[in-house]
């Protein structure tokens, strides 16, 4: 389930040293302007290794990226201090992800019973700890995550350079213009509904009834589809990730 997809990425880099780092990486083969299928391949491997990959995978995965990050820190003097190093930042973007999964759930099964988001939460801790933040730093329960993630809202900015990159990200302009315009009132829709109010207001998304009832229609519609498709289909695009990624380790291919 990728409905969720943009609103996490807007989620991520509305954290501004986040976001100034992907605005400003030198890293041209991760640009998503540039490369946006690369990009989106490399996403979504990250993903599917660090909840599912054995230790080696993970390891894998961790050095690929971590060849990627050490070009991803400001500039001296600059005016916003990040490096993609940086352990709390890195937990940002975990926690992040970790609210998009359980979105995703949510979307296709309904409210997550006590149970199963316990159990994602514990699952999530490996975005983490794939990279450099400490097992320890990831909250041990949900109501420590509540209090993590409350406290973190209070953090969300974004300023100029930020707020063109992801308003051009959920306009989808990195898409061939046919496609990408045919997409972007959808785009805009779901992103906006997956989005806390403290990211729409950020991003100056305006969000009222008539916007919460179109997207209630739009996600009911998914889940119901979603029930009726044969389930390779229904499996995708995680089945060919989990194809892709393990051929590429296999002949010893970049990840990232």
């Amino acid at each position: 389930m990728l409905a969720p997809a943009t609103a996490n990425i807007v989620m991520q880099l509305s954290r501004l040293q986040v976001g100034r780092g992907v605005a400003e990486s030198s890293v041209e083969g991760g640009s998503l302007t540039r490369h946006p299928i690369k990009r989106t391949r490399t996403t979504l491997a990250y993903v599917w290794v660090s909840l599912y990959g054995s230790d080696a995978e993970r390891a894998e995965l961790r050095r690929n990226v971590d060849a990627q990050h050490r070009h991803v820190r400001s500039r001296p003097g600059g005016d916003v201090v990040y490096d993609a190093f940086d352990p709390d930042l890195q937990l940002w973007v975990a926690a992040c992800m970790y609210v998009g999964s359980l979105q995703g759930y949510e979307t296709l099964y309904g409210e997550a019973t006590n149970d199963v988001a316990d159990d994602l939460l514990a699952q999530c801790s490996r975005f983490a700890t794939t990279l450099q933040v400490p097992a320890h730093k990831w909250p041990g329960d949900r109501a420590a995550f509540a209090a993590y993630w409350t406290s973190s809202l209070a953090q969300v900015r974004v300023d100029e350079v930020t707020s063109r990159y992801l308003r051009d990200f959920v306009d989808l302009r990195f898409l061939p213009r046919p496609l990408g315009f045919l997409l972007r009132p959808i785009n805009r829709l779901l992103t906006a509904g997956y989005l806390a109010a403290p990211f729409r207001d950020a991003l100056g998304m305006p969000w009222g009834d008539v916007q919460q009832r179109r997207f209630a229609r739009v996600t009911e519609v998914l889940r119901r589809v979603n029930r009726i498709l044969p389930l390779p289909v229904a499996r995708l695009p995680w089945n060919l990730v989990r194809y892709d990624t393990r051929r590429r380790l296999a002949r010893q291919r970049p990840l990232v």
